[in-house]
C-alpha cells in the first residue's frame, strides 16, 4: 500500500485537481494492484509547485539552474530499500515535486493524464529506476504504462 502526503504551495492546482489528497490517495490504491509495490507499506511526499521553486531544488540540491517538470529524492539507496522490503518494514520511500508550469493544460483530463505520468516517474525514481542508460530507459518507460494502465 502507497500513502502520499500532498503539499501544495500554489492554488492554481486547485483548477485542476479540487483536493489533491483525495485524487492521489485514491490513484495509488490503484497502484497497489502491481506486485512491487504490493509488498510493503510506503510513504512519500508529493509536493505540487512551480517553476521558481522547481529551479531552486534543481540547483541547490542536484546543481542545474534550471526547471523542469518533476524532481525526485529518494530517502534510500536501492540497495538499503531491498534490505528494508525483506523486513517488511513500513518504508518512507522520499519525495516528489511536480512542476504545475511544465504540464500540459488543454484540459482537465490532459493535465490529469500528464500529471498521473509525472507522479508515476517520480515514484519509480523512489524506487531506484533510472533512465541514464538506454536499456534502464525502456524499462523505466514500460513500467510507467504498466502502472498507468492499472
Amino acid at each position: 500500500m502507497i500513502k502520499i502526503n500532498v503539499l501544495s504551495r500554489n492554488k492554481k492546482w486547485n483548477k485542476y485537481i479540487n483536493s489533491p489528497h483525495s485524487y492521489f490517495n485514491s490513484q495509488a490504491k490503484r497502484l497497489s494492484r502491481a506486485s512491487f509495490i504490493n509488498r510493503g507499506n510506503f510513504q512519500f511526499t508529493l509536493l505540487l509547485s512551480e517553476s521558481n521553486e522547481v529551479k531552486y531544488l534543481n540547483k541547490t540540491f542536484r546543481k542545474k539552474n534550471k526547471t523542469t517538470d518533476v524532481l525526485s529524492f529518494p530517502f534510500y539507496h536501492v540497495k538499503e530499500l531491498k534490505k528494508l522490503l525483506k523486513k517488511k518494514e513500513s518504508i518512507y520511500l522520499g519525495d516528489i515535486v511536480i512542476n504545475f508550469n511544465k504540464i500540459k493544460k488543454k484540459n482537465d483530463v490532459i493535465f490529469r493524464k500528464h500529471l498521473d505520468q509525472l507522479w508515476i516517474h517520480g515514484l519509480l525514481h523512489l524506487f531506484g529506476y533510472t533512465h541514464k542508460k538506454n536499456v534502464e530507459y525502456n524499462k523505466m518507460r514500460k513500467l510507467e504504462q504498466f502502472l498507468l494502465n492499472l
